[in-house]
């Protein structure tokens, strides 16, 4: 997401969704050919259809006919998630986005669902990712199931102003433009093989031929014994009190134990292994595995002392705070083809922060659909957004299962495209769904809390610190400002969003709290 107007009462990163549904028809609408999915158990890659957008014919009279564009009901292949992009990542959609669907193979539509159109997730201001020619703006990808029906319809946003006349006054209405080049971008994410042929591809020898579902823990119950409803220990009130806006009062010095300054540095490109996601995690899992698995505390600090020996400090030799390496199911086990994203991987010096996300894409999916979900995600990225990878560092479902994101290594420091201006020296997590309204569920804030005690953990960083990061530039901090931030924050404490959500971002205080005592603290 790009910056606020003035006016603006602030960037919503999770619009509540309305997800009533029609009546289902009697009778199931005939499937063409084309549209019929391969069987249950084949592998199928995914596809992304771009629709272009045009100018509806309004009932508003206010509004230009360019300030309502949308695409009417029709047909389309199989497609499970939706976004809208447009030709510049630095202009601003002001305005309302939304989309209806068809369930596949029935004459069933949802209402009108909402995307989030302010999609602030992305790579800092100058960095090689942002430039590459190839970025576009986008909304928040929003997961609607198997459909293959779509409608849309983007309507310019209203700026309303106060117009002095001789008898009074009046209100006038003005909308701000429509972005050129809207489509709509029709995600299906594609199916994995299913474990069996995954197995088999890996005892053959080879890494990159298949890929596999990870069977992720059971639903939650939803009732108030699985459910987080207390409010937190430290609860960061709701306003601008929470962020850090004026400059410290006591700056560290301009050094490197300080401050990163460096440029990202990338590894070889002419090395295969480099390339290889699964070789990223070398020492951490087999080549190929489709989990990392748990470790108990003692293990977890035999890791460190492997991992990051030369580079600890006789405190941390002596007492090491980190938390018990949690499961991670990698990039192969939810099913990432390899061959969409770049093939290097880009490092920063270290993990300092934790930046805390929602996706904004919608809480109406089963925990069992969250390797597809993130494959569409990962797809939406790269090719309808432009980057070079999933933004991510990595992803939580509802269940409390964490998921690899960006490829590179889990426990290695990978720049991600995640919160503008705050991406160097920082990993983000984000939690699948929407939490403007919905409360997270104690599984997911307990499994982001698993993480960042052990990710922070490998870098000395305590849960319950603060740190100071420099920005890249953003529409909260300007580029060069050193900002004291909470080790564990929220999105919004860098970039002015309501990512990651008023009920998730409630929650970081209990968040801090226990991740800081799974460290030992």
């Amino acid at each position: 997401m790009r910056g606020l107007l003035a006016s603006s009462v602030g960037v919503t990163c999770a619009a509540a969704l309305a997800l009533s549904l029609t009546s289902p028809a009697v009778a199931a609408r005939p499937v063409s050919p084309a549209a019929v999915r391969p069987a249950s158990g084949a592998e199928a890659p995914g596809s992304t259809q771009s629709l272009p957008l045009a100018p509806l014919a309004s009932r508003d009279v206010t509004l230009a006919p360019a300030d309502e564009q949308g695409l009417p009901r029709r047909d389309v292949r199989h497609f499970s998630l939706a976004g809208v992009i447009w030709d510049d990542p630095d202009t601003e959609l002001h305005g309302r986005v939304q989309i209806r669907t068809r369930a596949a193979g029935t004459d069933t539509w949802s209402g009108w669902q909402d995307l989030e159109a302010h999609n602030d997730d992305t790579a800092d201001p100058g960095a090689a990712e942002r430039v590459s020619g190839r970025v576009h703006g986008a909304t928040a990808p929003l997961w609607v199931g198997d459909s293959d029906g779509v409608e849309v319809r983007v309507r310019a946003e209203a700026d309303r102003g106060a117009e002095d006349m001789a008898r009074g006054s009046r209100t006038v209405t003005a909308a701000a433009p429509l972005p050129a080049g809207l489509r709509v971008e029709l995600v299906d994410p594609g199916e994995s093989a299913p474990a069996s042929t995954r197995q088999g591809a890996a005892a053959a020898g080879d890494p990159h031929r298949a890929v596999a579902r990870v069977a992720p823990t059971p639903e939650p119950a939803e009732d108030p014994a699985t459910m987080d409803t207390s409010a937190p220990t430290a609860e960061p009130p709701e306003d601008d009190a929470t962020m850090d806006t004026s400059a410290p009062t006591a700056e560290p010095p301009e050094d490197d134990a300080t401050m990163d300054t460096s440029a990202p540095t990338a590894e070889p490109p002419e090395d295969d292994a480099t390339m290889d996601a699964s070789a990223a995690n070398a020492g951490l899992a087999a080549p190929g595995a489709i989990e990392i698995p748990a470790l108990d505390r003692q293990q977890t600090e035999q890791e460190l002392f492997a991992l990051r020996a030369g580079e600890l400090t006789e405190r941390q030799r002596t007492k090491p705070y980190i938390g018990a390496r949690p499961r991670i199911v990698t990039r192969r086990g939810w099913g990432a083809d390899e061959g969409l994203r770049e093939g290097r991987f880009v490092y920063t010096k270290k993990v300092k922060a934790a930046f805390v996300h929602h996706t904004a894409s919608g809480n109406g999916y089963r925990c069992t659909q969250v390797p597809s979900l993130i494959r569409g995600i990962y797809r939406y990225h790269v090719k309808s957004m432009g980057w070079r990878d999933i933004g991510y560092n990595f992803l939580v479902d509802k269940c409390g299962n964490i998921y690899e994101g960006r490829a590179g290594g889990v426990a290695k420091a990978v720049l991600g495209a995640h919160t503008l201006g705050f991406n160097t020296n920082s990993m983000g997590i984000a939690v699948v769904g929407s939490y403007g309204s919905k409360k997270p569920p104690a599984a997911a804030t307990t499994a982001v809390a698993r993480l960042a005690a052990w990710k922070l953990g490998l870098y000395g960083g305590n849960p319950k610190g603060k740190t100071y990061l420099k920005s890249g530039g953003g529409n909260r901090y300007p580029k060069g400002k050193k900002v004291r931030l909470n080790v564990i924050s929220g999105h919004r404490d860098g970039f002015a969003t309501e990512c990651p959500g008023r009920k998730l971002y409630r929650k970081l205080g209990s968040t801090r709290t226990t991740a800081a005592r799974l460290q030992g603290r």
